[in-house]
């Protein structure tokens, strides 16, 4: 009878652990990680561990033996004694010892941590709800690299109502991945807009609180080419888990050929902001996926908003409204509430495709084109 009922416990638990094996390997134990730092990190946890499980036999086998061997039923007597200094002696040596035993490597390996000097390549990493920022510092402005990290996972594949089955990176991929060449010191400034983030990559070995208002230094020397994943780490509101990172390793040639890439895009992206012949269609395509990127996830894909949270976009007076209240609540966002300050995230280009796809999307259908001078003009006029 309780084979039986074991037997489908069993079967009903398979399709579990089986859909459980295929999305994900469990990995109980923490990673070795790509960097000399994790590697030391990773061989004193296993040092520490050992030492723990050994006194854990030790500790536990002593107890039961007594337990057992000088048990009541056993005829067993308890001694009466005051006090053993020989003992006491002991007992407080041996710990001693083992805490001086782990301090050593423990103190060597927070030293390795800690050391954020010489560095080859700064960067300048601040949170945002709910996306990261990354800047490539450099003594020459013209030669910085700076550019926000969104999650890319497909809206129709989140939430419960999702439509399409989940990917293999699921909440775990972004449209633009922080790059670093191997074998090079990195050292990161990271920080926060808004609230308190938390900038985690376990292969790397390096966590970080990210606070509004206070720098803190972390670095990382990477050994191995590939593509290493974190997450924010630090509870920041309601999209926290759409705060991936993904860290894209690669040869120093590759690296500055990645580089020089940017730095080309960034030139072509300052030329858009003098374009004056922009078609509205063109600033909708645009404005979609900057729509997509930066303002779904409050807002909704259907403009529809979240009742008693977000506003709906939708027929609202604000995308139905004057065009220049429209984009100061981009720009300058609203006090008091969730709707951030977008003027510092997006160029005046994607400013203004993004007001021109919220006036013309979803039925509201004004016509109106906002073209980037526009948002100069705005921006002048502050």
């Amino acid at each position: 009878m309780l084979g039986s009922k074991f037997s489908r416990l069993l079967f009903g638990l398979a399709p579990l652990v089986a859909s459980t094996s295929a999305s994900a390997e469990w990995i109980l134990n923490m990673t070795p990680g790509v960097t000399d730092v994790s590697r030391s990190v990773y061989n004193l946890h296993m040092v520490i561990f050992a030492i723990c499980v050994v006194i854990a036999v030790v500790v536990f086998g002593v107890m039961f033996y007594a337990m057992l061997k000088h048990r009541k039923s056993q005829g067993a007597v308890a001694a009466n004694f005051h006090e053993n200094t020989m003992v006491e002696i002991i007992w407080t040596v041996i710990p001693f010892a083992i805490l001086i035993g782990m301090a050593i490597p423990a103190t060597k390996t927070l030293t390795e941590i800690y050391e954020v000097e010489a560095s080859e390549v700064t960067i300048e990493i601040v949170g945002y709800q709910w996306k990261w920022h990354y800047r490539y510092i450099n003594e020459d402005p013209d030669q910085e690299i700076s550019f926000f990290s969104n999650l890319s996972t497909p809206i129709d594949q989140i939430g419960l109502n999702a439509t399409a089955e989940k990917g293999e990176f699921y909440l775990l991929e972004v449209d633009e991945p922080l790059v670093l060449p191997t074998n090079t010191r990195v050292r990161f400034l990271i920080s926060a807009n808004d609230v308190i983030h938390a900038w985690w990559v376990p292969d790397l070995a390096v966590k970080k609180d990210a606070v509004p208002g206070i720098v803190n230094e972390a670095w990382t020397k990477v050994n191995k080419e590939g593509v290493y994943r974190g997450q924010c780490a630090e509870l920041c509101g309601k999209n926290h888990g759409y705060m991936p990172i993904v860290v894209d390793v690669r040869s120093p040639e590759e690296f500055a050929a990645w580089r020089d890439e940017k730095l080309g895009l960034a030139a072509n992206e300052a030329a858009l902001s003098e374009k004056t012949d922009w078609t509205l269609d063109e600033l909708m395509v645009r404005g979609e996926t900057t729509y997509n990127t930066f303002c779904a996830a409050c807002h909704q894909a259907t403009g529809l908003g979240i009742p008693g949270a977000f506003p709906a976009l939708a027929n609202s007076p604000v995308a139905l409204g004057p065009v220049n209240e429209h984009i100061r609540m981009v720009v300058e966002g609203v006090a008091g509430t969730a709707m951030s300050a977008f003027g510092k995230q997006l160029s005046d280009t994607d400013v203004a495709a993004v007001v021109t796809y919220e006036r013309n999307a979803w039925g509201n259908n004004t016509g109106d084109s906002v073209t980037p001078q526009d948002v100069a003009a705005f921006r002048a006029g502050q």
